[in-house]
């Protein structure tokens, strides 16, 4: 049996080099919002047995869809008997609902497993359902306005405009946001129709920081009804922003393409999303949140804890999986693609290809843990 250990640095750069060269994802978005990530401190590594054969069926998050690409191509660059269909069609709803029934070896989730997905998975893993942390990037506010590229805004403002308080674009507030009257015009809101951990990370932050002005539970269908625009997928958003008069949405940082996206002002400071803005927020932020299966490693946001350094709605996604799988051999093969996905290298492969924030060595260690104790 052929082993491959990926152990120096200088395999960092020759395989994301490989990721790059081979991926097919759609490009990160580019301008002032691109990031610089720089890899995780301390190397965490994953050994790659190239002589693996089968196939592994996954789905779920579209948040997730360039890095997947990217992955699935650095990784079969070394393990290339391994087909890796990943659906991101789905949703981070669909992929969990897909995954709970068996269909799915894995799913791709922005949101960790519910109190009662937990307990319906343990039907189906016996122990039950691992949140697995494989990917970090933020929540763009992103927005389609006749003549303007550069917006401001405030959480309390933010929160009025998606829950249709504000309106137009002339507004008093947005004006106070950014230090100048925006031409007028109807705010149109566009919105997930689908289930979606991207929805949940978003409401997330709404629920915790603008309790007046945000007055619907957090989760992963979007609340609001009336005068929205509601499109499946990130990618729904992102075109009917694109191709809309006014419009505004949100969406993954790593989906948004050419659009601009707002600076979002927090204590006073606008803050622009950028990779160093969301693993600041991570640090100080991120506090652990299991749901009682050994070895999970979910996490939640305790926003109280935000600073004018930190991008404010950051998101991390996981891979939901079995703690134990009804056969070793495919057992094999998820923990081998996820430990290749949480490894220094295939944290820069996402970093390169999907503009994401490398997961601190911390939690990539963590990960390579759980990943052992997987049957």
């Amino acid at each position: 049996m052929k082993v491959n250990s990926i152990t120096k640095l200088g395999a960092v750069g020759a395989l994301a080099a490989i990721a790059l060269a081979g991926c097919s994802a759609t490009p990160a978005a580019t301008g002032t919002d691109s990031p610089s990530a720089a890899p995780t401190s301390s190397e965490v590594t994953s050994k790659l047995d190239a002589s693996l054969t089968g196939t592994i069926t996954a789905g779920g998050s579209s948040a997730q869809a360039n890095a997947q690409a990217a992955w699935v191509a650095a990784y079969n660059a070394q393990v290339k008997g391994v087909t890796i269909n990943y659906d991101k069609s789905q949703g981070s709803g669909g992929g969990v609902t897909n995954f709970l029934s068996g269909a799915y070896d894995f799913a791709g989730s922005d949101s960790p497993l519910n109190a009662d997905q937990t307990t319906a998975s343990k039907s189906l893993c016996t122990a039950g359902g691992l949140n697995i942390p494989v990917y970090l990037d933020g929540v763009a506010i992103i927005f389609n306005i006749p003549g303007v590229t550069s917006l401001k805004l405030s959480g309390d403002t933010i929160a009025k405009i998606f829950s249709l308080k504000i309106t137009d674009w002339s507004d008093a507030a947005i004006t106070k946001d950014n230090g100048t009257a925006l031409p007028a015009g109807k705010i149109t809101t566009v919105a997930r129709s689908d289930g979606s951990g991207t929805t949940a990370n978003f409401t997330n932050y709404l629920a915790a920081t603008q309790k007046t002005d945000w007055t619907y539970p957090a989760g992963k269908d979007w609340p609001v009804e009336g005068d929205v625009s509601k499109q499946k997928g990130g990618s729904g958003v992102v075109q009917a922003v694109e191709a809309g008069t006014g419009t505004i949405g949100y969406a993954d940082h790593s989906a948004i393409g050419k659009l601009n996206s707002a600076a979002i002002l927090q204590d006073g400071t606008a803050i622009s999303f950028s990779a160093a803005a969301v693993s600041k927020t991570f640090e100080v932020a991120a506090v652990d949140a299991s749901n009682g299966v050994p070895g999970d490693l979910s996490k939640k946001f305790d926003y109280s804890k935000l600073t004018a350094g930190t991008y404010p709605i950051p998101l991390v996604s996981y891979a939901v999986a079995c703690a134990a799988f009804k056969t070793p051999a495919q057992a094999a093969l998820v923990k081998s693609y996820i430990g290749f996905v949480d490894s220094t290298v295939g944290q820069l492969v996402a970093a390169k290809n999907a503009g994401a924030a490398p997961l601190p060595a911390s939690v990539l260690k963590a990960a390579q843990e759980t990943l052992a104790t997987i049957k």
